[in-house]
């Protein structure tokens, strides 16, 4: 018997073929009926040793680990199906198609070229008909069973436009012998153009198409260059080919310069003659009238009036044709319905084996066109990131995709993705028979480019300053000027958008737009092509300077997380506003802009991003006192943040000098309140006390509840630490009562957390439940990641008291990866010392012991003490693993741990097992 080639499968798909006098003979029964289609099937795959992979609607393929199966249980599946007693009237035809080839494996599923194969050759037959390709023809043949042989069809084009196809049809005696002509490229009225390669994906996307096509009767398919437009539409139209009697006929427009003749184009195409005396479109008009057809009409960009006129005459007097179109935007016609072409799917940004990765339609087309040039090009867990890179920085265009799969035999994948930032020149080499514009990136952006008006080139190559996108306000801002005025950026960027060349999106219920990575290199060159940039960058650093300075003082209050959102989805922007700064080597803008970000930073955990740029701006020379003063206070929080003490102690001390020089009651107090701070988390809890004393009678006298707010609460953390639960909870309640009436949303979070930490500590482990989980919400909501953590790991603690260690250890497990993200040493090692008691309670004083020594270590490093609280369930830890390994067997255990780098000590502290 015949064995697969290893690495092969033979599908079976198999498709109802449907028709109008079936769907009303059945009426509501026709879900019944498939549901008996695939029963019958399903048993007859079983009987005949198949394994069923997956069923969808009315079609389905299986996976065998022999072809001769395959054809068998196709065979029993037709004489189950004819043997079936349907409805009265009703009569069930099945077409069945085979094919071997070499699938993608995805979970219980399969995918790839090979299966869209076995469905197009499905899609060829007729129902009751068994359909086999060449190959699995070639394993099958000396292995057949007595009653079974193979017809020879001869070759076909299937509907997938590549070339031909080798079918055969199965012959048994019991099964219908005679069909009509295979419905194939070849027997069906059409001039579509054989495609060389294959065609990847966009399965939902031709089905939005023949649906759409079902009730529009003009439909374009717009989409920036290289999109991979016009691929998609002639394989929609091929898909076609059933539903038009008069056939699918494709013109292709690029070639055509001049409009006039977009008539006799058309006409030639349809094989419609010219007539004395009349225009070329009237006598169009007169072919088309009484037909039932498909035309696809490609590339309308540059014709577009001329392509409107004649598309609004024939929907108006040729009732059976309907129009796919394929233009960089709409031909703007009444009843056109347009659809977007979206960029292939991408693989995961994180590192993700290679089989994840190559599941996605980016990465499936760069794999098949890299084989074309280096035949043993594979997809493997070594280069697997760097495709997925150079796929998601090619923003999933096809065409940016085609030509740097094009180049794997001269530069390895790892090296073609570190040269992207120059790709106008790296994706050049296309193939010679391709459109001009096809043959280099940076050709297909020059077509679109050049269809412009001047003020639209102008708007686009401006709006390359942007990063990460931008808003119409932003836009008006910055792009206005020089030919384009401040009231005609909402136009023109509208009409960007309908040429496809900005992308739309709604933002937390604003519209936002931004550019694919592809286009906003492109204009970027051409803005310095056009000596603007340096105008247009002061622009964008003036603006974005201009709103973090609104943002700041509403980053605490009601209207917090709506800041911290607009913060966050302009944060790409500021960083780049921050470069253009320091490039500039304007100090005083620079550190204006990184004092106002810095609490922003903090919420958002982007501690050391905020450390860096503020450094950077306060090593340049220049600026005034008080803005130094306050990017130094802003840098104390960060460094604090991330338990540099020492170095926050550093930026404090000098902002408060500053301040003090220039008699800033506001500024000392803030510096007072960091410093405050800082010595309680080095555990001088004294010199914490009276600085925290010093700093609240100064914002009491500024009036300031937010001031006072923030202090009140560190006051609570102090008189916590040293055990007076009474005199903590008084204070934290104080503080949450400031921050409701001021409606900070992030202060009532803190108190909240704290009154949930001391109710804990007081062992009313529900009471502390449910404040921990009100303060877990409302962290939410201000995504800030990093005081989450301290909620989940407070949530462990109570779930650890109240006897429940494998969810104790589940929350404290979350804190320890967000604890890790932001680089907070101190906060991993109280999680890690909480991990301990949990691992003890479990009776794994081995781990326990590790876990303790990695904590010492830890504390040791930051040269910060445990806190007094932690520290006397710390001892009880420790004593309890003590006990039970004895000296020498803790004191191993403690010493393996000790030793371990924080990552290991991350990673072992996140281990399920001892």
């Amino acid at each position: 018997m015949s064995r697969l080639p290893a690495g092969t499968v033979t599908f079976l798909f198999t498709d109802i073929e449907r028709s109008t006098n079936l769907l009303e003979q059945l009426g509501d029964g026709y879900a019944e009926v498939l549901r008996d289609h695939h029963r019958l099937l399903r048993v007859a795959f079983q009987d005949t040793g198949g394994q069923e992979v997956d069923t969808q609607g009315d079609a389905f393929f299986v996976a065998f680990s022999r072809a001769r199966d395959a054809l068998s249980a196709a065979v029993a599946g037709q004489r189950a199906l004819k043997a079936h007693r349907w409805p009265p009237g009703a009569v069930v035809n099945v077409r069945m198609g085979l094919h071997t080839g070499e699938p993608l494996s995805v979970e219980s599923d399969y995918v790839g070229i090979d299966v869209h194969r076995a469905a197009r050759i499905c899609a060829a037959g007729h129902g009751g008909q068994i359909l086999v390709s060449q190959a699995t023809r070639e394993l099958v043949e000396g292995d057949l069973p007595a009653d079974l042989t193979l017809r020879d069809l001869g070759h076909h084009r299937l509907k997938d436009l590549s070339r031909p196809q080798h079918l055969f049809q199965v012959v048994a005696s019991d099964l219908p012998f005679d069909f009509p002509p295979l419905k194939s490229l070849d027997t069906l009225p059409n001039n579509l153009p054989i495609q060389l390669t294959s065609f990847i994906g966009r399965e939902r996307e031709i089905a939005d198409i023949r649906r759409l096509l079902t009730t529009t009767r003009m439909l374009t398919l717009t989409g920036v260059g290289g999109s991979g437009k016009t691929r998609l539409a002639l394989q929609a139209a091929g898909s076609q080919l059933d539903d038009f009697p008069d056939g699918v006929w494709w013109i292709e427009l690029a070639p055509l310069s001049d409009p006039v003749l977009v008539p006799q184009v058309v006409a030639a195409a349809l094989n419609v003659s010219e007539q004395p005396g009349r225009s070329p479109t009237e006598t169009l008009l007169d072919a088309l009238r009484s037909r039932n057809l498909l035309l696809g009409l490609d590339n309308c960009e540059h014709l577009l009036s001329a392509c409107a006129d004649l598309g609004d005459a024939i929907l108006r007097r040729c009732p059976g044709v309907r129009i796919l179109a394929t233009s960089r935007e709409g031909l703007g016609l009444e009843g056109e319905v347009l659809y977007p072409v979206r960029s292939l799917s991408l693989p995961d940004r994180r590192t993700i084996p290679a089989e994840i990765v190559a599941q996605s339609e980016a990465v499936q087309l760069f794999n098949v066109r890299a084989r074309a040039v280096l035949p043993d090009f594979e997809v493997t867990d070594r280069n697997a990131q760097a495709v997925a890179h150079l796929c998601q920085r090619l923003d999933g265009i096809p065409l940016a995709i085609e030509l740097a799969a094009s180049r794997v035999n001269a530069l390895p994948v790892e090296e073609m993705a570190t040269r992207l930032d120059d790709r106008f020149r790296l994706l050049t080499g296309g193939r010679r028979t391709a459109l001009p514009r096809h043959q280099t990136l940076r050709a297909a952006m020059d077509w679109s480019y050049d269809l412009l008006s001047e003020a639209e080139r102008a708007m686009l190559r401006r709006l390359s300053v942007f990063a990460g996108g931008w808003t119409i306000e932003a836009a008006e801002a910055v792009c206005s000027g020089q030919g384009v005025g401040a009231a005609d950026a909402l136009d023109l960027l509208t009409r960007l958008v309908n040429k496809s060349l900005v992308v739309a999106e709604e933002h937390s219920g604003k519209g936002r737009y931004r550019f694919l990575e592809t286009v906003r290199q492109y204009n970027g060159d051409r803005l310095l092509e056009a000596g603007e940039a340096e105008l247009v960058r002061k622009r964008h650093r003036e603006f974005f300077l201009a709103l973090a300075e609104e943002a700041e003082p509403h980053l605490r209050g009601g209207e917090q997380v709506h800041w911290l959102n607009r913060l966050e989805a302009e944060h790409d922007n500021l960083r780049a506003a921050v470069e253009s700064l320091l490039g500039a080597e304007d100090a005083e803008g620079a550190l204006r802009l990184t004092g106002s970000l810095y609490r922003f930073w903090a919420i958002r955990g982007h501690f050391s991003e905020g450390r860096d740029s503020i450094e950077r701006a306060l090593r340049g020379s220049g600026g005034s006192s008080s803005v130094r003063a306050k990017a130094l206070n802003g840098l104390g929080s960060l460094a604090y943040r991330q338990d540099d003490n020492e170095r926050a102690k550093a930026y404090y001390e000098e902002g408060l000098a500053r301040y003090r020089e220039a008699g800033d009651t506001s500024g000392i107090a803030t510096s007072l309140l960091g410093l405050a701070n800082v010595t309680q988390a080095e555990g001088d809890h004294v010199l914490s006390r009276a600085l925290y004393e010093e700093s609240l009678t100064l914002y009491r006298g500024l009036g300031d509840a937010s001031g006072v707010a923030r202090v009140l609460g560190n006051m609570g953390f102090e008189a916590q630490y040293a055990g007076d639960y009474a005199q903590a909870t008084a204070l934290f309640q104080e503080s949450l009562a400031l921050n409701q009436r001021l409606g900070d949303r992030s202060g009532i979070a803190f108190a909240t957390e704290h009154l949930g930490g001391v109710a804990a500590a007081q062992g009313d482990f529900d009471r502390a439940k449910q404040l921990l989980e009100e303060s877990l919400v409302l962290f939410r909501e201000l995504s800030d990641r990093a005081f989450e953590a301290f909620a989940y790991a407070d949530l462990g603690v109570v779930a650890w008291l109240k006897g429940n260690p494998v969810e104790a250890k589940r929350l404290i497990d979350e804190s320890v990866s967000v604890f890790r993200e932001a680089g907070d040493r101190w906060n991993l090692g109280r999680s890690f010392a909480r991990l301990a008691g949990i691992a003890m309670s479990q009776k794994q004083p081995e781990r326990a012991a590790r876990l303790c020594g990695a904590v010492e270590a830890l504390f040791e490093a930051i040269r910060s003490p445990i806190v007094p609280t932690d520290r006397l369930a710390f001892d009880k830890v420790v004593a309890a693993a003590r006990a039970s390994l004895g000296g020498p067997g803790f004191m191993s255990a403690w010493d393996e741990g000790k030793a371990m780098t924080l990552d290991q000590a991350i990673e072992y502290a996140l281990k399920q097992d001892s």
